[in-house]
């Protein structure tokens, strides 16, 4: 995957979720749940921190750097990661897409807009949005790159007996 594909992945990524979330704030009552189907609903709450809450309480503007911070650091190891590894490409894209998506929301409204919940009756999962989605399905896709990467080199190493 060439880096002119990344970065359009990447635009697709922020603007698909920056639409998701301008509907979700100008249509969803705040802290409301609307059953989707069972187990999944939509909850309109601003998450303060960033992943799962961690840092919350922390000044904006370190957020924001935080996050300017783990973009450029994980733009670097796009970098040198070889374009026929289209796996780990892949899921920096959508690290990167995801948190610069949420990066826009900490910058304009202070907060990110999280919509997601995972629910039973009696427990629920963190609600997120769709930039942490891109960003754990993007950190799953590199582990499994670099899985595949060990595998194969530890393969190629065996001598036949």
């Amino acid at each position: 995957m060439n880096f002119r594909t990344m970065g359009l992945i990447v635009a697709l990524f922020v603007v698909l979720d920056q639409i998701i979330k301008w509907l979700v704030e100008t249509k969803l009552e705040f802290q409301t749940l609307v059953d989707v189907i069972p187990y999944l609903g939509l909850y309109r709450t601003w998450n303060q921190g960033i992943a799962f809450s961690m840092f919350w309480g922390f000044d904006d503007r370190a957020l924001i750097g935080l996050t300017a911070i783990i973009i450029c650091f994980v733009t670097w190891l796009a970098y040198q990661t070889p374009s026929a590894n289209w796996i780990a490409r892949l899921g920096f894209t959508g690290i990167i897409g995801g948190a610069i998506g949420n990066l826009i929301d900490r910058a304009v409204y202070g907060h990110v807009v999280d919509y997601v919940l995972f629910h039973t009756p009696v427990w629920s999962f963190a609600v997120f949005n769709l930039a942490d989605a891109f960003i754990s399905v993007g950190a799953a896709l590199v582990i499994l790159a670099e899985f595949l990467d060990w595998r194969k080199s530890r393969l190629s190493n065996q001598k036949p007996d």
